[in-house]
């Protein structure tokens, strides 16, 4: 059977990648995608999501405007990371889709309401609109079939303060307002949480990328660190060549931080595990999130050993198998890819 999906995402590179291995996995139906602000601005988001649906030839998928800011503090964008539209050097084609009348609070009460149980909730950047949904619907933890959030650091460092992950500290007080509404959700439907932890371990290199276009059977010459800055792909396949573009940027975004060339897939790894829970290991935890440390506002804490007498509210990821992951990742994005440009072939620029 297909399993439900409701989508919310700040696309933003590792998005668009998460959104990709949705499309092509045969066991996913995606009801809708909630477009939030975080990596850039929510119209932003919204538009690379219609233009991704449209370049995929996909059927219509409901794209919803989320909020345009977080619940207490003003925005904070990172398109130093994503690049100016948040897709890297990737240039969509400009949609002639268009976002829903329903805002994407409402879009999640709705979906969740018309099949209570079923639902797979997937959130890969900041949890303002899950949030918002929250407040209309306080029942949403015990009608979602599960939710799955990319976001947090406990055992880690953060990516964004020492102690904070991004999409958490873009919107806190959402994300405190989540893990507390889902301390109410039974243990099988806690959030499973994928933070730094685990996917800072999920590194994609330049050899990924030559096995995507070879496994898709298109022409690629190799992504590689001696190419001049912003080398634009050449790529048959007009997928393939946009995801090349795309993380291309993420890749010397990650090398500029001395990182390595490579790029951490955090929200592709998150679409996996939403999927196919057997790809992670989790364990229980309480967790909260700090508001007002003056050093540690948005860092998410684990009570791993019930100091606080509270039940776990999330299962967290504590390991995974890359390896697995990708070739995973490679052959549905391929395969997909290959499907694209068999049924709409583009000309390569």
């Amino acid at each position: 059977m297909r399993r439900p999906i409701i989508l919310d995402v700040d696309t933003g590179i590792d998005d668009s990648l998460a959104l990709l291995y949705l499309l092509a996995s045969p066991e996913a139906e995606i009801l809708g995608i909630a477009s939030t602000a975080g990596n850039v601005a929510a119209d932003r988001v919204a538009l690379n999501n219609l233009a991704w649906l449209e370049l995929c030839g996909v059927p219509e998928i409901e794209v919803a405007l989320g909020a345009a800011e977080p619940l207490a503090i003003p925005l904070r964008t990172t398109e130093d990371t994503h690049g100016p539209h948040g897709v890297g050097y990737a240039e969509l084609p400009a949609p002639t889709r268009t976002w829903s009348d329903r805002s994407a609070a409402r879009m999640w009460v709705d979906l969740v309401r018309a099949r209570p149980g079923e639902i797979i909730g997937l959130c890969t950047g900041p949890l303002t609109n899950l949030a918002l949904a929250l407040r209309l619907e306080p029942d949403l933890p015990r009608l979602l079939g599960r939710l799955v959030i990319m976001g947090g650091a406990f055992n880690h460092p953060g990516n964004t303060t020492p102690t904070s992950e991004w999409n958490v500290h873009v919107d806190p007080e959402a994300a405190k307002e989540v893990f507390d509404a889902f301390s109410a959700a039974p243990a099988d439907r806690r959030p499973l949480v994928c933070p730094l932890d685990v996917t800072e371990t999920i590194e994609m290199t330049p050899e990924h990328l030559g096995r995507l276009a070879a496994l898709a059977g298109c022409v690629s010459a190799p992504v590689a660190l001696t190419d001049p800055p912003g080398t634009r792909s050449r790529a048959s396949s007009p997928i393939v060549r946009h995801v090349e573009d795309a993380v291309r940027f993420y890749f010397e975004f990650h090398h500029h931080y001395d990182q390595g060339y490579l790029a951490h897939m955090h929200d592709p790894f998150a679409a996996a595990v939403a999927l196919d829970p057997g790809l992670a290991v989790l364990r229980p935890a309480t967790v909260d999130v700090e508001l007002t440390g003056a050093l540690t506002r948005a860092m998410t804490v684990a009570d791993w050993a019930g100091m606080w007498g509270r039940e776990p509210n999330a299962d967290i990821v504590v390991r995974a198998e890359p390896a697995v992951f990708f070739d995973r990742l490679l052959d549905r994005v391929a395969a997909f890819a290959r499907s694209v440009a068999a049924s709409s072939p583009m000309e390569v620029p």
